[in-house]
């Protein structure tokens, strides 16, 4: 039996796919995926306007944006929770001129209190013509989960987003995307800076990467009493996927002796135009009663770039999981790429990817019915589908708390990057 709760499940159209608008989990709310569906036809109406009428009314994105920032506001208040109480939001668009309009949306949502956001630029989104997905995690009031802002020296927050850089609530620390941008974010840092004509004076992506762990993450996390070792979960986002290996190479000095879970995915473009990596990052207190503890699973390791997956209280974060193995993309999947259109490689990665979340849930005292989080990175749309149904035979037909985005990934024929968040229950 779960012991998570969907929030008002909607049926996709007039298929089989149960989507959980939102998963009540413990103190924890999470929204997944949002994006200005109706859940029928696409769009919703409003958000569309009347063809008559293209310039009428409020801007295009804003009305997206208030659109989904409307049904939130409901779902959350609905759970006896409310806006004050958000701790992270994460946000996906397939161009920039959606970005401010969005923002602007949220401000006035929120006023001064913009929960630490991620926002970068994907390449497709999931729903027809939508400009903006949405996701959204909240702490139930009381039991001192206040949300209070650290406002961490030295960490700049852009002044159109106007999110806290790192916030805190309860033993959890929670901090923004960061890129290596200087105080009026109208370059790049000194520190995170080379030369063009500097051939070998360091790589660009390595100069970031260390600037950002060493001045930005550290700082945030600090100001928060957390620090590096109580990192529980961290997202990348690089613009060329091709820097990963120089990444990881850098990361890993930091954090292979106290590892957390950890996704990396590429990503269309930030909101710095030379910055290469964007990284957000939430972790534990030092000396809090919450505890860091790191899952193992051996039989997954050629299937994620961090641990299985690190635990946090009632919280266990797996690292992002794709289908490989020692030599790439699983066999099944790479050798039946004749048939995609049928969804058949992408049946098997998805396969062999709940398999072995399933197992790590698991070895993290929880199950794959416990997922409050799914947000998927695809290379292909073609894939949601086949997808979503192998969801459906793991939960039998369960509401899925899923978002879809489609952008680069690092492996030849491993076309899904899945990114999960769990429930787990009890001590």
């Amino acid at each position: 039996m779960s012991d998570v709760k969907p929030i008002a499940p909607v049926r996709i159209g007039e298929t089989g796919i149960l989507y959980a608008q939102g998963m009540q989990a413990g103190s924890w709310l999470f929204f997944t995926g949002h994006e200005a569906s109706d859940f029928e036809t696409g769009i919703a109406r409003s958000v569309l306007g009347k063809p008559g009428l293209p310039l009428g009314g409020a801007p295009r994105y804003r009305r997206e944006a208030d659109y989904i920032f409307e049904r939130l506001a409901m779902l959350i208040q609905n759970e006896g929770g409310d806006l004050r109480h958000v701790v992270r939001t994460d946000q996906y668009y397939p161009r920039a001129e959606c970005v401010n309009p969005y923002q602007r949306s949220r401000k006035a949502l929120f006023k001064d209190n913009v929960a630490p956001s991620t926002s970068v630029l994907m390449e497709e989104l999931l729903v027809g013509g939508a400009n903006v997905n949405l996701s959204l995690l909240a702490v139930l009031p009381g039991e001192g989960r206040e949300p209070r802002a650290a406002r961490p020296e030295g960490v700049p927050v852009p002044q159109h987003s106007g999110f806290i850089a790192s916030l805190v609530s309860g033993d959890y620390v929670f901090v923004a995307g960061q890129m290596p941008n200087n105080e009026a974010m109208n370059g790049l840092h000194p520190q995170a800076y080379r030369a063009p004509n500097a051939v070998w004076n360091g790589t660009d992506i390595r100069l970031q990467t260390e600037f950002l762990i060493n001045s930005r993450l550290k700082a945030a996390l600090e100001a928060g009493g957390s620090s590096l070792k109580n990192a529980i979960k961290a997202q990348v986002y690089l613009t060329d996927i091709n820097d990963l290996p120089e990444f990881l190479d850098v990361w890993n000095a930091y954090f292979a002796s106290c590892p957390c879970a950890l996704t990396v995915v590429g990503t269309k473009g930030l909101a710095l135009l030379e910055s290469k990596i964007e990284i957000n990052v939430f972790g534990v207190r030092d000396g809090g009663a919450i505890k860091k503890e790191i899952v193992e699973h051996k039989a997954s390791a050629y299937m994620r770039l961090g641990p299985a997956g690190v635990r946090a209280g009632d919280l266990l974060c797996l690292s992002g999981l794709y289908a490989a193995d020692d030599n790439g993309a699983i066999p099944a999947a790479a050798g039946s790429s004749g048939l995609r259109h049928l969804g058949v490689p992408a049946h098997h990665q998805m396969r062999a990817i709940l398999v072995a979340a399933d197992e790590i849930c698991r070895a993290g005292r929880t199950s794959l019915a416990n997922v409050t989080r799914a947000n998927h990175f695809v290379s292909a749309t073609d894939v949601i589908y086949p997808a979503l149904r192998q969801w459906q035979e793991s939960l039998r037909d369960a509401p899925i708390p899923f978002g879809f985005v489609r952008t680069s990934l690092p492996i030849p024929a491993c076309e899904i990057i899945m990114d999960m968040w769990a429930y787990r229950p009890g001590p």
